[in-house]
């Protein structure tokens, strides 16, 4: 996979994050296996449970336009450090990923790129399914 150019497009979602709360713009692709490649961002409320994190606004956007299987999820921010799903987007994003699915993470750690690949079942091992 072409973790360069997915990195890239993860960052320029970040330019659309709405975060006037947090300030903390997060970006994210996903890829299915198809090859289809759908970008996400944060999008934040002042009702903090309405808020959309960017790995589920981009799993929306693949899951409408009828992709419901993931190979591959890339995860940045503006931060320094590595940017890792929340909870939430871990469990709904275990409805479309395979434990061997790839979850990609990176950031820009002293101006150096970090990258950090993860299998799904690392991150969340036993999810919980019906």
């Amino acid at each position: 996979m072409n973790y360069i150019k997915f990195i890239n497009m993860a960052y320029d979602a970040t330019k659309f994050s709405y975060a006037p709360y947090s300030k903390f713009k997060v970006g994210a692709v996903v890829v299915t296996e198809d090859e289809k490649l759908y970008t996400g961002c944060n999008v934040e409320n002042s009702s903090y449970g309405a808020t959309v994190c960017a790995e589920r606004t981009a799993a929306l956007k693949a899951i409408s336009e009828g992709y419901t299987k993931f190979k591959a999820i890339v995860i940045v921010s503006e931060s320094k450090k590595f940017t890792y799903p929340c909870g939430i987007c871990r469990q709904f994003l275990s409805e479309f990923m395979s434990d061997d699915a790839e979850i990609i993470l990176h950031c820009y750690d002293n101006d150096e790129n970090q990258m950090k690949i993860y299998k799904f079942s690392e991150l969340l091992p036993e999810a919980f399914k019906l």
